[in-house]
């Protein structure tokens, strides 16, 4: 059987590409990094997915402190951007942005993939974001899978299925993959404050709102976070209630 590393986040894309990867066929193994981030609810989220997709060989990877700069994700003095649309933002690089994170998680991930006979490893990366997160297009993942593979003088394929998608376009993915993935999408994680259920106006929270309305599906995280009682319902069109 094939085999393939998912870097899981505890997000709702890299969620999509266990799942994607399971319906490929693919035996999975998984990781996920704690690097200081300040709210460590994305790694519960990464558990539990795990749990949820039956994933038994999963490690979370202890890796400290280890990124500098003035991202609001991993420094405590920076302030979070927000803002009442997707618009509002500025462009060029996002103050969220924590430098060479993906660089240095896929060069983890290599050295665990080779250790493990795996010759996959699989990102969800999307290009949608990279104008804020020059991580996440394709020449830089085309470059490092070169170099992961000089490296190691052994082949690692570096996956990113939805990088070329539309956020609406992987909420259909995952909606089409069924279950569980789709249900496993209520206990993702994506806000960046680290609030459930998500109420701030923060980029990733805004993007994933837009992401679903234009897909004309509901969160399943809202809809948890609604049957809990925590949050009232979005009066956007796609949470409208149909007989």
């Amino acid at each position: 059987m094939k085999k393939a590393l998912i870097i899981l986040s505890g997000g709702q894309d890299s969620t999509t590409c266990l799942f994607w990867a399971m319906s490929r066929g693919y035996s999975c193994s998984a990781i996920t990094f704690n690097y200081n981030q300040l709210h460590k609810i994305e790694i519960d989220s990464a558990i539990k997915i795990v749990q949820l997709a039956g994933v038994k060989d999963y490690e979370v990877i202890d890796i400290g402190g280890i990124f500098d700069g003035k991202s609001p994700l991993t420094n405590h003095n920076e302030r979070l951007e927000l803002h009442d649309n997707i618009e509002d933002f500025a462009t060029g690089i996002q103050k969220t942005f924590v430098p060479a994170r993906n660089l240095l998680f896929l060069s983890i991930a290599a050295n665990k993939a080779y250790s493990k006979s795996i010759s996959t490893v699989i990102l969800g990366v999307c290009q949608e974001d990279f104008g804020g997160y020059p991580d996440c297009r394709q020449d830089f993942i085309d470059s490092v899978e070169k170099t992961i593979s000089l490296s190691l003088e052994k082949k690692i394929d570096v996956l990113t299925p939805v990088i070329n998608l539309r956020k609406s376009e992987i909420v259909k993915l995952a909606k089409s993959l069924g279950e569980p993935c789709w249900s496993s999408l209520a206990y993702t994680h994506t806000s960046y404050d680290g609030r459930y259920p998500p109420s701030s106006k923060d980029h990733a929270n805004i993007l994933r709102s837009k992401a679903f309305e234009e897909a004309k599906l509901p969160d399943p995280l809202v809809l948890r976070a609604v049957s809990e009682k925590l949050m009232k319902l979005p009066k956007t069109k796609n949470y409208e209630i149909k007989s």
